[in-house]
């Protein structure tokens, strides 16, 4: 491993220091898009403004507050104004009573908190009497003050979930209480906006439950407060729906009142129980049709893969010959635990295999519902936007730092269990936009120029084309030749005449103060000629100079953590890896989609820093150490028309 002393993606400047042995990275603040480019000599000579991304923008488009119903039962307190404090790098008090700061500040939030009774947990912490008439808001109310809010919390999601909230204690659009706090959401994000600087969205999480079958979607907001007023969050609850389709109306009618954009953000689907990504829809009963298609498509444009209620990739069910995909897996049942998972369901909630059949009904109808692009989040119910696994602050406040927080259960029915070692300390959305304000980054979300991190805050650049050389991925600046000779991620790769296979050009950089890398690899996945849906991964960058075995498997990286200690080393892997691929089994009449997985090195969990942190013994079946990773978006081969 040679690390060259400044390298740039055209995103910034690593500064690579080798000591010993090991390396140590101290991270540099990257330019932004008005400023001289790492490659000038100095930075008072005049260079073009670029005109596409220079940095990818870190942050969180899923995250709750003690406004949302769950959360606020559970024990949070810190409101829409705290989080966007604490995401800008201030310290602030956790429920525990525990000072919480983040390392690095994010760049850009979105508060979504839940769409459905806004206000009324705020009203029943407050002990308003009318509330405490109803006799199940009096015991919740009961068991929020005798120190058992989780209890409440759940109680209170499963007697929402299986439709059977009571009616005296909804809070619905257009009634004061709701529209108070909706307004109160927006003038925080007002408030906390900073262009250029710091991006605070308006936004709210759809909280969609079919039987406790979660289709949850976060919507995000392009415009400012005096657009997002003139209209009150679409709810579960009537006068909602729990259908995507009229979610994707309610949409539509936003955009046409106020001249407006929204997005919204799919839930990673591993709680939905098969429904996420139909083919059948549960709704009607009938296959999706073209107005399903289209809408989803100009909808849902982007998709959150990893979360802190596990990673939502892939399964090894689905994917038997990945040796990474059995990944922070939460594969129980669903959102509330009342229906256990069957094997059938795992198509219909998985990322790759949504993709996969995403290009069997682009044959079939025209247009790819499943074309979406991937980031990460937090789904945190604390207001507390981390996904560091040494700063790890739990889902609910019942999770926050304590020595039995990773053995107690999170959730428990007569069906079965999920431990509070489950929870995944992931993880954020990565976003190639040309400056940090509500438009750009809404625009590159838009155009799915992003990526999903678990966490770490690694730099990863994937292009395709038809021409790109080995000299492209050893330049000076590797956006530079991205740009002009194919589409970055989230893009669409024409089909041409006389190229013999697509090539894509990969660049992957370390998290300035987090782990190395272990390899770089390319997912594809495609339509063959006889109708079959394929997958296939490769390994096209890797450190250490490994080679794969007689069977073409890599070996493993290694493994430098010391859990007792809850430490790793940089000895092994590379800061960077870079280079040029060429598919070896395009065949020019299969639609198919690529994307890059980049795979960290061995680090320690959460879990081990809580072991060390609180001398405390972890069960045997707790993991203790992980491998960070990151998914770009995809980009899409489809063959000329026949």
């Amino acid at each position: 491993m040679n690390p060259r002393s400044v390298v740039a993606f055209g995103t910034g400047i690593l500064s690579v220091v080798v000591l010993a042995g090991c390396q140590k990275t101290e991270p540099v603040n990257p330019p932004q898009a008005s400023t001289a480019t790492a490659t000038s000599p100095a930075a008072s000579t005049a260079t073009p403004t670029p005109s596409y991304p220079t940095r990818p923008y870190f942050g969180d488009t899923h995250l709750h507050t003690a406004i949302s119903l769950d959360a606020g039962a559970a024990g949070a307190r810190l409101l829409p104004p705290d989080a966007y404090r604490f995401a800008k790098g201030e310290e602030v008090t956790g429920a525990s009573g525990q000072k919480a700061k983040l390392a690095r500040p994010l760049d850009f939030l979105v508060v979504t908190d839940h769409s459905d009774q806004m206000g009324m947990i705020s009203d029943l912490i407050s002990g308003k009497p009318e509330l405490l008439k109803v006799p199940e808001a009096k015991h919740w109310y009961e068991l929020m003050n005798s120190g058992k809010g989780q209890q409440a919390a759940l109680e209170i999601v499963t007697s929402f979930a299986q439709g059977k909230f009571p009616k005296a204690l909804q809070y619905n659009p257009g009634t004061q209480g709701y529209h108070d706090t909706w307004m109160a959401i927006i003038q925080a994000a007002e408030d906390a906006n900073q262009p250029g600087k710091f991006t605070a969205f308006i936004g709210y999480e759809w909280t969609s439950l079919v039987n406790g079958n979660n289709l949850h979607r976060n919507v995000l907001f392009r415009d400012n407060g005096d657009k997002a007023r003139q209209v009150e969050p679409f709810t579960n609850y009537p006068p909602g729906s729990s259908n995507p389709r009229d979610l994707w109306k309610w949409m539509a009618d936003y955009e046409s009142k106020t001249g407006g954009q929204v997005l919204a953000i799919a839930h990673n689907g591993n709680l939905s129980n098969g429904l996420m990504f139909p083919l059948i829809e549960s709704f009607t009963g009938k296959p999706i049709d073209l107005e399903y298609v289209r809408t989803r498509a100009q909808r849902e444009r982007i998709y959150e893969v990893t979360q802190i209620k596990g990673d939502g990739e892939t399964d090894p069910f689905l994917s038997p010959n990945d040796e990474f995909a059995n990944f922070e897996r939460w594969d129980k049942g669903n959102l509330d635990l009342t229906q256990l998972k069957k094997p059938a369901m795992l198509e219909f909630e998985y990322a790759r295999s949504a993709l996969k059949n995403g290009l069997k009904v682009e044959s079939q109808l025209g247009v790819n519902p499943y074309k979406f692009g991937l980031i990460g989040s937090t789904d945190s119910h604390t207001a507390l936007a981390t996904a560091d696994e040494d700063n790890y602050w739990g889902k609910t406040s019942a999770s926050e730092p304590g020595p039995d927080r990773a053995t107690h259960p999170f959730m428990k029915t007569k069906l079965g269990v999920v431990q509070g070692w489950e929870q995944s300390a992931s993880g954020y959305a990565a976003v190639w936009a040309t400056a940090n304000t509500r438009e750009a980054l809404f625009d590159a979300m838009q155009r799915k120029e992003v990526y999903a991190t678990t966490g770490p805050r690694m730099t990863v650049r994937f292009f395709g084309g038809w021409d790109y050389a080995d000299a492209d991925a050893k330049g000076s600046d590797i956006a530079a030749a991205g740009y002009s000779k194919g589409v970055p991620m989230g893009g669409d790769l024409k089909a041409t005449s006389g190229a013999s296979a697509p090539t894509f050009l990969v660049a992957a950089m370390k998290d300035p103060i987090g782990a190395n890398l272990d390899r770089v690899q390319v997912i594809k996945g495609w339509l063959d000629t006889k109708g079959e849906l394929q997958e296939h991964i490769y390994d096209v960058a890797w450190s250490d100079n490994r080679q794969p075995g007689p069977d073409g498997k890599l070996p493993p990286v290694g493994n430098t953590v010391n859990v007792p200690d809850a430490s790793y080393t940089n000895s092994i892997g590379a800061t960077e890896l870079t280079t040029v691929w060429k598919d070896p089994q395009f065949d020019p009449k299969e639609r198919a989609f690529y994307y890059v997985r980049v795979i960290e090195i061995p680090t320690p969990r959460w879990t081990a820093y809580d072991a060390k942190r609180f001398h405390v013994k972890m069960p045997k079946e707790v993991p203790m150490f992980t491998q960070e990773r990151a998914y770009t978006s995809p980009i899409w081969y489809t063959p000329s028309a026949q």
